[in-house]
């Protein structure tokens, strides 16, 4: 039995894409023999996020707390060694496949109420090859009675030429990024990159820069390394960069992290780039890799 479940897998041309049970999660994305991101085997259990899809909330939320609609709310610590809710709740449930052909595979699972997040979500996951590359398209719709906060995020590693991103170029054209502290949960600051480390507007050598860093106010909808490009609709206000410095030695540094956003870190507090679902009102929206 593979531990993120059944496999589907699509191709087109000489891409080749495969998208798992658990998580509809993306395992791997190949051109040929090239990969073009950093996925991970059939037979492992995915680490560091990989390909994952982050749903109904992308990053952290400090403590778990979050208020809405004058309820305080208490989410699982599913990032304890920062007391944090990190990455949603649907990275290790089984998605059901809906419809697939050749090029492109959909996938959906219903998020039933819960303590912390008594809201019920009908979700989807629809990934297609063409000539142009890779589209993930995600939509919600709120199947409850009550408004539902909605965020929605992907954690796909684009891979570099060489062994580690060190060697590869990386193009962010973004003005500001967020400030966070020691818990990476920001502050409530957007600062200028102008001058910073975090000043990636025109292409540039990553070099050992560590980067685990949220950007936003974007001239472009993309981000370019080495050769690969991840865009993203209008949706998606905020993007984290990072190099993965802190996973094992087995994959530190192996691959860029790209996550497009709709909201930062504890968007469920800060309200920043958070939807709010009425019932039975539905989000779509989704981002590209080539």
């Amino acid at each position: 039995m593979n531990p993120s479940g059944e496999q589907h897998e699509i191709v087109s041309g000489d891409l080749r894409a495969v998208v798992t049970e658990v998580g509809a999660t993306l395992r791997c994305l190949t051109a040929g023999d090239r990969p073009l991101i950093d996925g991970f085997e059939v037979d492992v259990i995915c680490s560091g996020g990989r390909g994952q899809l982050l749903l109904p909330w992308p990053n952290r939320i400090r403590d778990g707390v979050y208020e809405f609609a004058g309820s305080r709310r208490q989410l699982p610590l599913s990032e304890a060694q920062l007391h944090n809710a990190i990455h949603g709740l649907v990275r290790w449930s089984s998605w059901r496949l809906l419809d697939r052909s050749s090029d492109r595979v959909r996938l959906g699972i219903t998020l039933h109420p819960q303590p912390g997040y008594p809201f019920q979500l009908d979700l989807t996951a629809e990934y297609a090859l063409s000539a142009g590359g890779l589209r993930l398209e995600v939509t919600a719709t709120n199947r409850g009675t009550a408004p539902a906060p909605f965020g929605c995020g992907g954690h796909p590693y684009l891979k570099p030429a060489a062994e580690l991103v060190d060697g590869g170029r990386l193009r962010v054209p973004a003005r500001t990024y967020l400030e966070v502290d020691e818990r990476l949960i920001p502050t409530g600051r957007r600062l200028p990159v102008d001058g910073t480390r975090y000043d990636f507007r025109r292409s540039s050598p990553l070099g050992d820069t560590v980067l685990d860093t949220c950007y936003t106010d974007f001239d472009e909808r993309l981000v370019e390394f080495d050769g690969r490009h991840l865009g993203w609709d209008e949706g998606f206000g905020f993007v984290q960069i990072f190099t993965g410095d802190t996973l094992d030695d087995e994959h530190r540094r192996r691959g860029l992290a790209v996550e497009p956003m709709t909201c930062p870190a504890d968007g469920f507090n800060s309200g920043e780039g958070l939807v709010t679902l009425a019932p039975g009102a539905s989000w779509e929206g989704g981002w590209s890799i080539r």
